[in-house]
Parts: structure tokens; sequence; C-alpha cells
């Protein structure tokens, strides 16, 4: 098999690792300057002729303070073969990330060529790392410091450079490599080289890597875990360059991170006693340690989606991804793509190949929000990628099998849908396997001061005031409306309040809540006719007046919103 070390474009289905938020590679010639781009535009956001020829400095945020010190790690990674440091970098944007980076040195018999750079976004560990000190400070912040060595090789299988910590890595020599008996193949078990085949493949078309997960032989014959990530050069006489990092230091620490126990408790975002609360959190705990599909059915603004977390967060799958995607927020042609991804050149426009949702949650959780909104079209997709575990990127041909846990959440009643025909049966029932009704915030009104207070303080502290006393006929006021909009709408108004509180007391408008309270009808009584028209007047705000998108939000026909509007009086205006 004619294998090329330039093992790039996308790796194989869930080969990226979950805890690589982003990895790019660049090339330096010896004074520091950019003289290989390709790829890093999309963790940087400069285009390559914007980067080339400049110094590396210019990607830091304090440019000219940083020159000296990042000239020493390039002498330093010439000396000591490699040179890993972490800090904060910036993006075109201004934006700022946590990079690790790791300096290694490209040398042809010795003489020094020029420097290869990677970087990892290791923002989110580094945020965690920070919340762990704060947490735990009897424990210390785990990071993760893995060994990276760097390997040249020749246009075909055979290894003609290696660098020594790659060697030690393995148990092979110096002497191994000038014998020329060192070979990718040999070194790759045989249940990886379809993977290899296909980065093979890949790497030619694009010619830089996503990094992906495999195994390596060792000399004694035992395999160890590494992340491959190669890149084509362009500078003579290099022609491929691959990473390997070691990633048993890896393992052993999200061992030890599983060792640790929890600082606070796992609903801490969950704020209630009562008894619904309670029955929603016995359900969360008794299904999350298995990978059953979850449907949260609930009003907007009953927190929906910290339901999801909490069962994510206490599955076995608590350390992979959580990823979110509200199916409202996207638009309907584009909700696809953002779903399964797509291939490059799959439409106008497609310059270079997406990753979908499915794809960032492999191993992980996906949470479809407003999954009511899902077109009926899309339906079937989705409905295949759940049960065959599998799917394409639309404008591919590929079947990519996966691994999530699906957690579905909706304030749509689908089964009425399904009586319009606006959602299909058998995805209702696939996504019903175990479902969690979130419960309106009337519904535990006795949580209401619990969550008053914790709004005030979180509010005063954010702008700095300092709120003590909360009067007792505000308290009796706000426990006694029904809230409509539930928790965010309470929270909305809570923030309100304390933004009308220049003093110690917190001053609700409560006269707000008391006049709309006047304008129910004087015998007590609400009809239902009154119920219909506010919840259609409310959704026809919350869709800009827009007659089909409300029709589509309270999963009826077009037509017969039509003639409800008529009947109740509602016109256009009154939204």
């Amino acid at each position: 098999m004619r294998h090329v070390l330039a093992l790039g474009g996308t790796p194989a289905p869930g080969q990226i690792p979950s805890w690589v938020q982003d990895y790019t590679l660049y090339l330096l010639d010896t004074r520091g300057r950019v003289a290989w781009y390709t790829g890093a535009g999309r963790i940087y956001g400069y285009r390559a002729e914007e980067a080339l020829e400049q110094q590396v400095s210019f990607l830091y945020p304090v440019e000219n303070a940083l020159r000296a010190s990042l000239q020493e790690e390039l002498r330093r990674a010439a000396i000591q073969d490699h040179f890993a440091t972490e800090g904060w970098q910036k993006r075109k944007d201004g934006t700022r990330f946590w990079a690790n980076t790791i300096t290694v040195p490209l040398k042809d018999n010795g003489r020094l060529q020029g420097f290869a750079q990677v970087v990892r976004d290791f923002s989110e560990r580094h945020e965690r790392d920070e919340q762990l000190r704060k947490d735990r400070a009897d424990i210390p912040a785990l990071r993760l410091q893995p060994t990276v060595v760097g390997v040249v090789s020749g246009e075909f299988d055979q290894i003609s450079e290696a660098s020594d910590s790659f060697l030690e890595l393995l148990g092979y020599s110096q002497e191994d490599v000038q014998t020329g008996e060192l070979s990718w193949t040999d070194l790759t078990p045989p249940d990886f080289h379809d993977l290899d085949e296909f980065a093979h493949e890949e790497g030619l078309r694009f010619g830089s890597c996503t990094p992906f997960e495999k195994e390596l032989l060792r000399k004694d014959g035992t395999r160890v875990p590494v992340l491959i990530s190669t890149a084509v050069l362009k500078l003579t006489p290099f022609r491929w360059i691959t990473f390997v990092t070691d990633l048993r230091e890896r393992d052993r620490l999200e061992s030890l991170e599983a060792e640790i126990p929890p600082a606070t408790h796992e609903f801490e975002e969950i704020l209630g006693t009562s008894a619904p609360l309670k029955r929603v959190l016995a359900n969360v705990e008794l299904v999350a340690p298995t990978d059953a599909t979850v449907l949260i059915l609930g009003e907007t603004g009953t927190g929906k989606e910290l339901i999801a977390r909490a069962v994510h967060r206490l599955s076995p799958r608590r350390k992979l991804p959580f990823i979110t995607l509200n199916c409202a927020a996207i638009p309907t042609g584009l909700l696809e793509s953002e779903l399964f991804g797509y291939e490059r050149g799959a439409f106008t426009g497609a310059l270079s190949q997406k990753i979908g949702r499915f794809e960032m949650a492999h191993r992980g959780t996906l949470f479809l929000d407003e999954v009511g909104d899902i077109p009926l079209e899309l339906q079937p997709k989705l409905l295949r990628a759940l049960q065959e575990k599998a799917f394409e990127r639309l404008g591919g041909t590929r079947t990519i099998p996966i691994d999530v846990r699906l957690i579905a959440a909706t304030n749509r009643n689908l089964s009425q849908m399904m009586g319009d025909k606006l959602f299909r049966s058998d995805l209702y029932y696939r996504l019903k396997v175990f479902p969690v009704n979130s419960p309106s915030l009337r519904d535990h009104a006795e949580d209401i001061p619990l969550l008053v207070r914790h709004f005030t303080k979180l509010y005063a502290a954010k702008m700095e005031r300092k709120i003590e006393k909360i009067p007792e006929r505000t308290m009796d006021a706000l426990v006694a409306w029904p809230w409509p909009g539930n928790v965010r709408e309470l929270e909305n108004f809570i923030e309100r309040s304390v933004i009308l509180s220049p003093g110690t007391v917190l001053r609700a408008p409560i006269s707000e809540l008391e006049e709309e309270s006047t304008e129910a009808p004087a015998s007590g009584h609400i009809l239902l006719e009154d119920v219909e028209r506010e919840h259609i007047l409310r959704t026809f705000r919350e869709m800009h007046s827009v007659v089909s998108d409300t029709a589509r939000r309270l999963g009826i026909p077009r037509t017969t919103l039509r003639a409800l509007m008529k009947k109740l009086k509602i016109s256009r205006s009154d939204s």
C-alpha cells in the first residue's frame, strides 16, 4: 500500500478527542517568522497572506513584550528537541484563548531549517482548572502536559528521520531509523490500517491534518495511545511532518479527575425544595446513568436546559462533550447542515468541510432544544441517525457512525402536532423513551421565595449593590403572581427590581403585577377563550407577528390559526 505521511483533512468519525477544542499547525523559519500557515486560519482568523512573513509574536496579546521570550523559546526548542508552554493568544477579531503551544525544531542532518508549532485551544480546560482551584483549594489543578514528538519522514511508508523522544516512546533507537527498517505500517496495529488509509486520502486532498487518536506498537509489542497530527510541508527538503502525542498522561489525569469528589451538589443550578421539583430530580437521577433518550416537556422558561445538563452531569458521559442546538433559532434551510455538517463543495459557498453537531457530540450528549420546530422534511433523517447510529454529511456519500446520547426538549404539544401531521409519530416515540415533565413555576410556588432571594443576591452582586431586605408585601405579591413566563420571567423581573433599588431594600415594581391582575374578569373566573387569546397574542409577539412562524410555534396549520384569530377577534396590530 502506498502510504504517505500526510494524514489530513477530517479524521475518521469519533476520532477527534473531546479534550481538544481546536488544533492547528504552522511553520516558522529560523528567525521566528511564519513560513507556512495553511489551515491555521480556522483558529486565528487571519488569511495566509496576512500571516506569512510576520513574526509569530503578532499572534500574542502584547506583541512587543513577548518578542524576547519567544526567541528564547525557539532557542530552547532547538536545543531540547521540543518545548511546551501555555498562555494567552489572540485571534484577528481581538478575542483571546488559552493556548497550549509545542515548538519542534526542523532539522536536516543536524542543521536547523526552521520550527513547527502545534497550537491547541485549551480555554475550556483552563477555565475548569481555575474553577477547580477556587472550589477545592486542597486539590491541585490537573493540567495536561503530554509528551509531543515530531517525526519527519520520506515520501513513502519508511521513516527517514525521527526525534529522540519519539524513538524513546516506542523503544527504538536512531540506529533503527538509519538502517531504513522502521516504517509506519510496522508501527501501526492492523485494526488501525483502515483509519490510516482514510486519513492518508484526506491529507492528499487538504494538505493538513485534523488530529485523530490511534495506537502505536512499541518494540516490545505493547501498545501506546497517541494523538496523530500531520501536514504536507512546503519547505524544501521537508515533505511531511507528523506529530505524535503520548496520551498516557491524559488518561491518567482523567482517571484522577474521576476520583475527585464533587465540591457541590449535582443540582447546584436547580433551586427548590418543593415536591414537584423533587420528583423531577428523582427522575433525572434515575435515567442519567443509562443511555436512554430523554424528552423534557414543559412551558417556556421552566429550565429545561438545566435539567438536560443535570442528566449529562450525572451520566457516565459527564467528562465528554455536551453539545446544544436550539432548533427554533436556526433557519429551516440551515438546520440540516447544523445537525449533520456538510462536505466541501456540497453547495455554493461550501468552501470547506463542516462538522455538524452530531459529530461534535460523539461519545457525549447532544441536547436538541425546541425539537418540535424541526421541519417535517428533516425529521426522517434525524430518525434514521438515531435508529442506525449513523448519518451522512450534506453532499456526502460516506456513512459516519456515531455514539451520542440524545436529550430533546420542547414546549409544544407533540401529540397534537402528530394529529395535525406536523410531527412524525415514529420520531415522537423514538424521542419519548423517558419523558420528564418540567413543572411550571405556579405548580411549585413554594420555591418562589428561595428563587427571589437567589436572583436578588446574584444581580445585586453584579451591579455592586448591597440589598439586605425584601419587604414582606413584596414577597407575598411575588408568590401570588402566576408567572406565565415561569422562572425566566421571575428572573427578569428581579433584575429590573434590583436596578430600581438604590438602597438596601428591594424595590420591586409590584404595582405592575397588581395592574395586570385587575385586568382579569371581575367574577374571578378566567374563560378558556381568554386563555387562548392571550396565548396566541404572546406567541405572536415572540414570532414578531409572522403568521406562519406563529402557527408553527403553536403546532397548528396556518388555516386553523387564521380561523382562531377571526373567532377571537385578533389582528396583527394587537400583538
